[in-house]
């Protein structure tokens, strides 16, 4: 791996920052869900990251548009039946924010479909 692009750093700080917070949920709380939810999530936000940086851009964008969607909508849901912003709704906004981005980024480096028309096909009859 050379030098990490740009649109990778946004997963890689994500992901590093869900797996502390979900080792600080286990840690001050107990909360195994926390543990298991933080290295999951934030495995696969490393992991597009690490995609991203090996050239397969289209493909680490969309699995950190799906982790992040996915993180924002679970997160979201807790913080409308808490009302806690720490960590609920701190989570979700910042896992809504990279969903956007990536779905950006991924509709960037989308492969493009090249049809090619032959002769007889292009002619009028």
């Amino acid at each position: 791996m050379g030098k990490i692009p740009g649109s990778a750093h946004l997963n890689m700080s994500l992901g590093g920052l869900v797996l502390l917070g979900g080792a600080v949920g286990y840690f001050k709380k107990g909360s195994q869900v926390s543990l298991l939810a933080g290295i999951a999530f934030g495995s696969l936000l490393l992991g597009s990251g690490y995609m991203i940086s090996n050239d397969n851009e289209f493909g680490g964008h969309v699995l950190a548009s799906t982790a992040s969607g996915v993180m924002a909508l679970g997160m979201g849901q807790r913080y409308v039946s808490t009302g806690k912003m720490m960590p609920a709704g701190i989570v979700a906004a910042l896992g809504a924010a990279c969903c956007a981005y990536n779905i950006h980024k991924a509709n960037e480096w989308a492969p493009t479909s090249t049809t090619t028309t032959t002769n007889s096909e292009s002619k009028a009859d």
